[in-house]
């Protein structure tokens, strides 16, 4: 059974939610899992170079942001009561980051060690970026700092691959395929589609755990998934990610009638209204009784000021699709 963890090393619910995680399937051995890390970001907008966290909590707007993590209590007051929870899963002594840092070469490197050493190396390199971070202070932002976590992890080409700039893409295409698939906070755990959101106590991690044994998650080729998860990235709102997971399929698939349609109305959701144009013609030309690529070629033309031409679209349109009438 996989398991995927959908976290930010940055997050101190996922350190504690791995320890968790960890007594759970020590206390029930007979659940046999394969733990497996996947990137989500809570401070997408940190530095690219770390600063201090003291001087960032002195920052008003910063204490208001970290405010919303729990309402009721004030961040200067969360912070204790994390430290004490931490404490209690036996990280530490010390706990607290020291920097506010960009989580993202981090993530290029977990993914890395998942590719190519597997799940078990990668699990200790993310012990070993958590611990750099909340325990001793470190700056996880600094490749050298990952290099060496990476090489106490058993990782020793980690180092070389991120000054290389390996596994960025995949990074960020994963952060776009949680986002399509529901996942909203960190950590977030996942089996066979089915996810249990927070660092939850042992206990219920462990019965999450027995009801994903035997789940399996309908396989689809995986063109299929990127699809789909390209679409649903539009449908939330996010059509320059839609574009980005389906990049892959229009060069391989470009004459798929479907990617083309999709990306026809990515480029139209977001203001590429050239590129939109230029694909919605095509599809029209192909097939003349498509009324939802009428729709858009006649918005995206009404768009770019050219009235006339799209009034004729969306006549024909509204014609064939009574409900696309105005």
């Amino acid at each position: 059974m996989r398991v995927e963890v959908w976290a930010d090393v940055v997050c101190p619910w996922a350190y504690i939610g791995k320890r968790r995680l960890e007594r759970a399937l020590a206390d029930s051995p007979e659940i046999r899992a394969e733990v497996v890390w996947r990137p989500f970001r809570i401070d997408p907008m940190a530095p690219e170079r770390a600063v201090p966290l003291s001087e960032e909590l002195r920052d008003p707007v910063v204490d208001a942001a970290l405010s919303q993590c729990a309402p009721g209590v004030s961040p200067a007051e969360n912070r204790v009561r994390v430290s004490r929870i931490a404490a209690e899963e036996g990280i530490g002594p010390r706990w607290g980051a020291a920097w506010r840092a960009d989580s993202h070469a981090a993530h290029r490197l977990l993914a890395l060690a998942l590719d190519s050493a597997g799940p078990l190396v990668q699990g200790a390199v993310a012990e070993g970026v958590m611990r750099a971070h909340f325990v001793e202070g470190r700056d996880i932002s600094a490749h050298e700092v990952l290099a060496d976590i990476a090489r106490q992890a058993g990782f020793p080409q980690g180092g070389t691959l991120l000054s290389e700039g390996a596994g960025d893409r995949t990074v960020r295409e994963s952060l776009l395929s949680g986002k399509a698939r529901g996942v909203k906070s960190s950590p977030t755990l996942v089996i066979a589609g089915h996810s249990l959101t927070g660092a939850q106590p042992a206990e219920a991690i462990a019965e999450f755990l027995r009801h994903g044994e035997g789940r399996k998650e309908r396989e689809v080729p995986a063109e299929v998934e990127r699809f789909r998860q390209a679409e649903a990235l539009l449908d939330l709102g996010d059509p320059l990610g839609c574009l980005t997971l389906l990049a892959p399929l229009l060069e391989e698939q470009g004459e798929d009638r479907g990617v083309r349609l999709l990306a026809g109305r990515a480029y139209f959701r977001s203001a590429q209204l050239n590129r939109a144009e230029t694909v919605l013609e095509r599809l029209v030309a192909e097939s003349p009784d498509d009324s939802y690529a009428r729709l858009l070629l006649g918005r995206t033309l009404e768009r770019r000021g050219r009235d006339a031409e799209a009034a004729v679209h969306l006549r024909v349109a509204a014609a064939m699709t009574p409900a696309y009438e105005r």
